[in-house]
């Protein structure tokens, strides 16, 4: 087997560590221990205007930001280890795991949030 090359080993450390960085963001929403702010969390009109609303939301996205990490870290790790993947191949394949799977989790999310309005 052919080592990556040394752009794929470069490209699996930005997304690997973004991965990493994704879970590590979102524990604390999990946690419940990120208050209310307009920085950091999932915020909507609904979710700064209502600290039930927030915690309960932000929890449930931070769920979906952990599992995205996990996805992320692990399609990096292992599609550079495909023998032969070119750089535009190896990027294109992770940048599909990462769309994807935030995206869902932001649709997910924001049922979520629709559903807490009911």
């Amino acid at each position: 087997m052919r080592p990556a090359s040394n752009e794929i080993q470069l490209l699996e450390t930005v997304f690997v560590g973004g991965g990493l960085l994704m879970i590590v963001l979102a524990i604390p929403l999990i946690l419940r221990r990120v208050k209310p702010n307009y920085w950091y969390g999932f915020r909507t009109r609904k979710t700064l205007t209502n600290e039930r609303v927030w915690y309960a939301v932000n929890a449930h996205a931070g769920w979906r930001l952990l599992i995205s990490g996990i996805f992320i870290t692990f399609a990096a790790i292992g599609l550079a280890l495909v023998p032969g993947i070119s750089v535009d191949a190896y990027s294109l394949l992770v940048l599909v795991v990462v769309v994807i799977t935030l995206g869902i989790g932001l649709g997910q999310s924001f049922a979520y949030l629709k559903g807490l309005e009911k």
